[in-house]
């Protein structure tokens, strides 16, 4: 993410000032947040230092121009989705809420550049991840489109993201499909192990 100044250096010629009514959008998106939407974020890891990079990632969706980030779950370990058992390493995987004023499209960038910004790998569609960020839920909004289908098509049979979206909105509502806590008792929590032992820190 670009960090607009409102004053370029003056010792650098090839620094061009940025246009005043960037920076006044910039600077407007990120302290009003006039009619804010609710975000349900998926985050997962499993590659290098898999805590690290979750917290890396919330801090990032935290220093977004237009976000603030609302709640972050507890942390759970579980096997990597659609490959043979032991092939990789396990996930860790969280849930964060954040509200925003950016629209989908705009948020769904933003998850992009901060996969990019770790490095992720994107060479097999099932293969390991440095930092996975999907947008799990968007207000109430429904929308069947290719670049960016809401709810996430397959949230409502994935523990690994009703678990802990449950831990920190037990009234959760998965849009089109209804409460978490239901799509989460019919699916059942086996694979996806609780890690009490590690905490991501709500972002300051």
């Amino acid at each position: 993410m670009t960090v607009f100044s409102h004053e370029s250096p003056q010792s650098d010629p090839t620094v061009q000032p940025v246009p005043a009514s960037v920076v006044e959008q910039v600077d407007a998106a990120d302290v009003t947040l006039s009619n804010p939407k609710r975000a349900v974020i998926s985050l997962g890891s499993n590659l290098g230092n898999r805590l690290e990079t979750l917290q890396g990632a919330i801090d990032a969706l935290e220093d977004t121009p237009g976000l603030r980030v609302k709640a972050v779950s507890p942390v759970y370990e579980t096997e990597p989705w659609g490959v043979a058992p032991g092939s990789q390493p396990s996930y860790f995987n969280a849930v964060v809420v954040v509200k925003t004023t950016l629209p989908p499209t705009s948020l769904l960038e933003r998850g992009q550049a901060i996969e990019e910004a770790f490095d992720r790998v994107r060479e097999e569609r099932w293969g390991p991840r440095t930092i996975d960020v999907d947008i799990v839920a968007y207000a109430d909004l429904v929308v069947d489109d290719p670049v960016l289908t809401l709810p996430h098509p397959r949230a409502h049979e994935r523990a690994f993201v009703l678990a802990p979206w449950h831990d920190v909105d037990p009234e959760a509502q998965l849009p089109g499909r209804g409460p978490v806590a239901a799509l989460l008792a019919a699916i059942g929590r086996e694979g996806v192990l609780p890690r009490p032992d590690l905490e991501l820190r709500l972002p300051e």
